[in-house]
């Protein structure tokens, strides 16, 4: 058998391979590190101008004098070069990506820990430092050991209240923060069938919480349909007939709200076993749950009410936020006492617009609760947008109702 990893990487497990990078990226904050080790190598040329992007999102509109002064140069750098550059507003890297840029197959390389998320549309997508992106911007290419894969078999369909990220939560604490360590996840079974390509994207996206090279699904009718709404006529990858060395096996219409309780994303609990802690803030955003769909089903929950703790949402990318608009979802947001932040990583970073003062508890519908992530001596649990639209109306953790 071969795994898609093996398949797109043209080698077994184990292997050491050169390759050569489809697409790459980087943000405003990785891109000043890799822009910097680029020049320190004296390199004279991108060496793929249409396939290197710059995409502005971790701390935009900049917070200070010397953050934009930073994100000037590598402005200017971006666009003198002539590479695909996106700014202020236009949203996050992966989610942008994600919107018709990564297709099945191809190798995309990202200087960010979550550029797993993009597993989802069958790609190998994963994450390097500056320096490794810096040798891809001068060459085009690099090196990987091809990951051995560990399958996670889905069966059954969600039943609400469960969404996609309480699924993913699970199969974090199930593997635990360091279970899967350079190991590709392998998202397989009848169960792949229900799932829309926002929970795949939210699924591909934890892959790395727990260790993992690459998070990734098959391309199938729903890839094919995704893409081709923007214009991309794509084929299924149909799986090999396969005998996986590791497996997790999940029933997901098993699945229940849970919580990641700090300081670990593997430590998960029902929702209902913490009900009632008292929480400052409530944040909806991020490359795990701020798309349409999340902000959907969080302002369905608070339509007509009032939420009774500070609420920041954070739609994913202008895309995004424009199709809440035209929807009616942003009017049930603002009209709910909701605070609309810029497209991009608002809060979860911990560089601005949301940033926990000592003691304050915030809860997440983000990918990491570590400690003074979010500021320092705050705490952060991490749940899905349905979890954050119930904890909102009561201004404590709460437990969603099965919607009417």
């Amino acid at each position: 058998m071969t795994t898609l990893s093996e398949r797109i990487l043209g080698a077994p497990a184990g292997s050491y391979v050169d390759c050569r990078v489809d697409r790459c990226y980087v943000h405003d904050g990785t891109g000043v590190l890799t822009l910097e080790a680029y020049q320190a190598m004296q390199a004279e040329r991108i060496a793929r101008r249409d396939r290197t992007y710059v995409l502005f999102d971790h701390i935009v509109p900049a917070n200070n004098s010397v953050t934009a002064g930073l994100q000037a140069e590598l402005r200017r750098f971006a666009r003198d070069r002539g590479l695909p550059f996106t700014d202020v507003g236009e949203g996050i890297c992966h989610q942008v990506m994600g919107e018709g840029i990564v297709l099945p197959g191809e190798i995309v390389v990202g200087a960010d820990s979550h550029t797993c998320t993009l597993g989802a549309f069958g790609a190998f997508a994963t994450g390097v430092g500056a320096t490794d992106m810096a040798a891809i911007w001068a060459d085009g290419g690099t090196w990987f050991r091809v990951p051995e894969t560990i399958a996670i078999f889905l069966s059954g369909s969600l039943k609400e209240p469960a969404e996609a990220k309480d699924l993913a939560l699970t199969y974090v604490s199930r593997l635990s923060m360091d279970g899967a360590t350079y190991k590709a996840l392998e998202f397989v079974g009848d169960g792949v069938q229900s799932l829309s390509m926002e929970s795949r994207m939210t699924l591909s996206n934890l892959a790395v919480e727990t260790g993992a090279k690459a998070g990734l699904f098959y391309a199938d009718g729903t890839t094919c349909a995704y893409l081709g709404d923007y214009g991309h006529s794509v084929s299924p990858q149909v799986p090999d007939e396969s005998s996986y060395p590791q497996r997790l096996e999940i029933d997901i219409s098993d699945i229940v709200p849970v919580v990641a309780v700090p300081p670990r994303v593997d430590t998960v609990r029902p929702v209902g076993d913490l009900a009632g802690l008292p929480l400052d803030q409530v944040f909806v955003g991020t490359c795990t749950n701020g798309r349409y769909g999340d902000l959907e089903r969080f302002a369905r929950i608070v339509r007509g009410k009032k939420v009774r703790v500070r609420t920041l949402v954070a739609p994913a990318s202008r895309r995004v936020l424009a199709r809440a608009s035209a929807t009616g979802v942003l009017s049930w947001l603002i009209e709910a006492g909701c605070t609309i932040l810029p497209p991009g990583c608002g809060p979860c970073l911990g560089a601005h617009q949301g940033v926990l003062g000592e003691g304050e508890v915030c809860l997440s519908t983000a990918n990491r609760n570590f400690r003074n992530r979010m500021g320092v001596g705050g705490e952060i649990y991490l749940a899905s947008p349905a979890t954050a639209a119930a904890s909102a109306l009561a201004g404590a953790l709460a437990v969603p109702e099965v919607p009417r």
